[in-house]
């Protein structure tokens, strides 16, 4: 069974900063691309930053680029998003995901808020 477990429950100022955790287990990690996205109130779900497997390939969403960084320790099953200059409309859940052969995995979120 595949389970994606995220961590880093986070109240921030902005401009503070944030790490968020999520292990997976049940998969062959290094064989699958993750991403971390997010879902603000009233709105959908959006990439906020993407890893590939080997963890050179990176991608982000044009309001993080700069601030977030996404990075991955395959010996750990772990992907991570470093989070800094916090603004709040970078309020929201995080969800954790990975794709692997032509199916999507989900984490149950993980809620962060940043306040003004």
């Amino acid at each position: 069974q595949v389970q994606l477990v995220e961590s880093g429950v986070g109240l921030v100022q902005a401009g503070g900063s944030l790490r968020l955790s999520c292990v997976a287990s049940g998969i062959i990690f290094i064989r699958t691309p993750m991403g971390w996205y997010r879902q603000a109130p009233g709105k959908q779900r959006e990439l906020v930053a993407s890893i590939g497997t080997s963890g050179d390939s990176t991608n982000y969403a044009d309001s993080t680029k700069g601030r977030f960084t996404i990075s991955r320790d395959n010996a750990k099953n772990t992907v991570y998003l470093q989070m800094n200059d916090l603004k709040p409309e970078d309020t929201g859940v995080y969800y954790c995901s990975g794709t692997l052969y032509g199916l999507d995995y989900w984490g149950r979120g993980t809620q962060v808020t940043v306040s003004s």
